[in-house]
């Protein structure tokens, strides 16, 4: 299969102008894109897509437009809090009830002194 495939600026064939992986036109972004330039989608629809063959099938990467994204927002002290209170149970252990500083293996649910699985002789 060639890049070809999928060549559908117009959107006739997958319904949204499609383009092969590398050959997106300026002014469109991935999300992960957008966040290395300190920007977020900000609740635009998705503008354009990318796909491309991958070793599971064919794997797609959604498109915004730059210029309607918006900054990211800043991390504020209610927002630190909120995370910070999130992630506390992911790192205490289940058996010693420590605050390990870590976030503790999940299928266990134990920090490594407690992990019978982990010991070193």
């Amino acid at each position: 299969m060639s890049a070809a495939r999928f060549w559908d600026p117009d959107g006739t064939t997958y319904g949204i102008p499609t383009y092969p992986l590398h050959m997106a036109p300026d002014g469109l972004a991935t999300r992960r894109q957008l966040r290395a330039r300190g920007l977020r989608p900000g609740g635009q629809e998705v503008a354009a897509q990318l796909m491309w063959r991958h070793a599971r099938g064919i794997a797609v990467a959604y498109l915004y437009r730059l210029d309607l994204a918006k900054p990211v927002r800043p991390m504020t002290l209610g927002r630190w809090r909120a995370h910070e209170a999130m992630m506390r149970p992911r790192r205490t252990c289940t058996a010693c009830r420590r605050d390990v500083g870590y976030v503790v293996r999940t299928s266990t649910g134990l920090c490594e002194p407690c992990d019978p699985t982990l010991a070193t002789a």
